[in-house]
């Protein structure tokens, strides 16, 4: 499995995915870039994803739902605020209603990640930053941790189909 560290950080309200791929930055940079692959990882193996909006320039929307084994889905947004391809993206993500409608009674958070080139491959790196406390809690409740692991470790097969 490629994520070698997923670490919360209670001071800052953050937590940390830390990945490693054998492959290079405009690779794994893809896997974000492209809708179809990013349905093959963005939801866990139990929830896999549809991406049926995908703008990914500053200031554009993704919008998403993953789909549980019971057939209930589960939607969210992406507002893009940075795109520095393919070393860096920066996104607002949040919870959505089934007719997209943005949910203000649940978290949002600021995602922060970065492509790194080392060693022939990349070191990709997830920051999810909170406005507070409760909403960091509420995500880990959640099954945030659990979930982000699940999601990425789905990425070393999209890559190695490539």
């Amino acid at each position: 499995m490629s994520v070698k560290s997923i670490d919360k950080d209670y001071d800052t309200l953050t937590i940390t995915a830390l990945a490693e791929f054998e492959a290079a930055p405009e690779q794994v940079w893809e896997l974000w870039a492209d809708p179809r692959k990013l349905e093959r990882w963005w939801g866990p193996p139990t929830h896999p994803a549809t991406v049926p909006q995908h703008d990914l320039t500053p200031g554009g929307t993704v919008t998403y739902f993953m789909t549980g084994p019971d057939g209930e889905t589960y939607h969210g947004w992406w507002e893009v605020i940075s795109v520095e391809r393919p070393e860096k993206l920066r996104f607002r993500d949040g919870f959505a209603e089934e007719d997209g409608t943005r949910r203000d009674d649940m978290p949002i958070s600021d995602v922060t990640v970065t492509f790194a080139a080392r060693d022939g491959g990349t070191v990709v790196e997830v920051v999810t930053a909170f406005a507070d406390r409760e909403q960091m809690e509420e995500q880990i409740s959640m099954g945030a941790i659990d979930g982000v692991a699940c999601a990425m470790s789905q990425m070393d097969a999209i890559l190695a189909d490539a």
